[in-house]
């Protein structure tokens, strides 16, 4: 084999080997500047999209003894790895689909599990840790904030007790209903 092929697919091995997911994209139809934009974005999330020969990415796929998804591998196809959460990724990538109607998410590996669209798109919807991080905080936090709201209500001396009868206005008298 050429050693320049060996050197790109050792390259694209050590990508593979060091995400815990693998998510192929379709990029046909997009122009260079709204690829450049996805690969940022990608970027910001801590995923990064390659283009790489099928027949090369084949032969990494089976070097890592990841399932093969041989069919899917046809096309323009990028790959997507990273070495921070596959939800940020497919949100991003699912996000910049709706915006620009491309790229489309074909198949994704996590593990050694194959994913189809299906559930690339519903791992897409996923809250990101933090989000669930500061909900789970949320809720272990609200019992106490309620118990500070009712002690600061009930013993705070700043305010007076609220009237257990609202005030009743008079209506107002028009000109048409004034006794004359």
């Amino acid at each position: 084999m050429n050693p320049d092929k060996n050197i790109i697919i050792t390259g694209l091995l050590e990508r593979v080997n060091a995400s815990p997911y693998l998510i192929v994209i379709d990029y046909t139809g997009l122009k260079v500047k709204q690829f450049t934009e996805l690969r940022n974005r990608l970027f910001a999330v801590g995923a990064s999209c390659t283009v790489a020969k099928n027949s090369y990415m084949r032969k990494v796929l089976t070097e890592a003894g990841l399932p093969d998804i041989g069919s899917e591998l046809v096309g323009q196809t990028a790959f997507v790895t990273g070495a921070s959460e596959v939800f940020a990724a497919a949100k991003a990538i699912k996000n910049f689909e709706k915006e620009f109607k491309k790229p489309e998410m074909r198949v994704g590996i996590l593990g050694n599990a194959v994913l189809d669209t299906a559930k690339l798109r519903a791992i897409a919807d996923i809250p990101s840790r933090e989000a669930v991080l500061s909900q789970l905080l949320g809720t272990i936090n609200e019992p106490a904030a309620r118990i500070a709201r009712v002690i600061k209500n009930k013993f705070s001396p700043d305010e007076e007790p609220a009237s257990e009868t609202p005030a009743v206005e008079e209506p107002a008298v028009t000109a048409a209903e004034s006794p004359e």
